[in-house]
Order: C-alpha cells, then structure tokens, then sequence
C-alpha cells in the first residue's frame, strides 16, 4: 500500500511539472518589416514621408497610424517592454510582451533599401538556417528560426529580384509564418516549400500590409486557434480597415497551401 501511494504520488507530481512546464512555456513571434521605400522598391510611390525607407518614424508600415510601432502600442493585447536603435540594416527594434499570455513579439524595421537582405534572413530563419536569442528581464527570448511564429510584412521583392539560395528545413521543426505582401503566395511558397512551415495567412493578390492585419490574426494565435479561425480573423479586420466586403478579403487573404 505504501509503495503503490508513493508511486501515485510521483505520478501526479510529475504529471503536474510537464504541465506546468508546457503552461509556462515562453513562446516568441518576430516581425521582419521591410520599410516602404519609393527609391529602392519596385512599389507604386506613396507621399515622401511615409515612402521613406531611411527613417521609420515616418514610414507607412512602421511609425504611421497603421505602422506596426503605432498600431501595437496602442493595443490593449501587448505591452512594449524596450526599443532598441539602429543596428546596421535594422533601423529599430521593438520588443513587446503580451497582456495575459506568455508570448513576447520581436519587431524589426529594416532600411527598405535593404528589402533583399530583410526577406532573405525571414526565408532562413523560417526553414531553420538562421537562429538567434536575445536577453530580457533575466529570460532568453528565441528570435528567428527560434521563434514559433515569422511574419514578413512589407512590399513582395520577390515581384522585383531573384534569389538564388535554398531554404531547406535543418531541424525538422515546422514553424508558422505569416506573409503580408502582395501575392506572397505565389512567390514566396516556390522558397518555402521545403522549409517546413506553416502558412497561417498569406495573399492572393495585392494588398496593403499595414498592421491591423497581423495584429488580429495573432488573437487567435496566442489562443491556439486553427489555421482557418485565424485566417477569419484577418480577413475580418481587412474587411474593416479597407472598407472592402469580407467575401473580397477572405479572398486575398488564405491559408496552409
């Protein structure tokens, strides 16, 4: 009888410590934005302020209302802990925590004269070929292939230039990406293939990849949503941003392959 209680109740302790542990389980989500940019990118010019590459103060998809920096401040669902400046071709970079789960989200805002470099280290670090860490607060926080969930936000350079790189799978680790950029389905899956991944949401045709978007579609990814009430979510804030029907941005705006 003594035996058979201690048995259950190491059973029970470590059932507990493998719950605990999956509950308490940091997870990361990082931003690869690419700053509009009307001299370097093949893009239709946008006002100079917004269409300025080299300052992410002003540009459309970082420091304006519907920028990533802007939109994510102001929510309600994440906090910013720190912002760090210029490292090379990243012109900022923000770390935000979010309010009840235990995900934290790393943004980085790349000089969009350096749109090649920025998609290639999203591609490499969703096949698993770039991995990276940062301190916080005493915590090691998993950022490229270390990260459960990329986002690629910004023009599709993919329309403009070629890549001659692979981005094979290293790990065996599937990981989630998310694609705001016109037509991303059809020029990133080609790279993507082999890299394992996830698409919660990516696009079909063009499309304006300001915040709202991703914002809403990692509701439902911090909830553990599917692939489809994810997509929904995005679709929906599209709709509404855009002032477009649903039924058009549940048609730009797909899932998986």
């Amino acid at each position: 009888m003594k035996k058979t209680l201690i048995i259950l109740i190491t059973f029970v302790l470590t059932t507990s410590t493998f719950a605990q542990t999956d509950k308490d389980e940091t997870k990361t989500i990082h931003i690869f934005v690419a700053l509009c940019d009307n001299k370097y990118q093949g893009i239709v010019p946008v006002p100079k302020a917004i269409g300025d590459g080299q300052n992410h103060n002003t540009n459309l998809y970082w420091g304006c209302g519907y920028g990533i920096r802007t939109f994510f401040k102001k929510s309600k669902d994440w906090k910013l802990l720190t912002t760090r400046g210029k490292n090379g071709i990243v012109l900022e970079r923000l770390v935000f925590k979010h309010a009840t789960k235990n995900y934290y989200l790393v943004a980085d805002a790349y000089d969009g004269q350096y749109i090649k470099q920025c998609t290639k280290d999203f591609l490499n670090s969703s096949s698993g070929n770039r991995k990276d860490t940062l301190q916080l607060d005493g915590k090691t926080l998993g950022i490229g292939g270390n990260s459960s969930l990329l986002a690629y936000i910004g023009h599709d350079g993919l329309m403009d230039f070629q890549l001659s790189e692979t981005y094979s799978n290293t790990d065996n680790k599937k990981r989630d990406v998310i694609i705001l950029a016109c037509y991303s389905k059809r020029f990133f899956s080609p790279h993507l293939k082999t890299a394992n991944v996830n698409p919660l949401v990516w696009t079909t045709n063009l499309m304006c990849p300001e915040a709202y978007t991703l914002h809403d579609a990692l509701a439902g990814y911090v909830n553990s949503e599917s692939n489809e009430k994810i997509r929904e979510r995005a679709a929906a804030a599209y709709s509404k941003y855009q002032n477009c029907s649903l039924k058009a941005a549940k048609g730009l705006l797909v899932t998986d392959w």
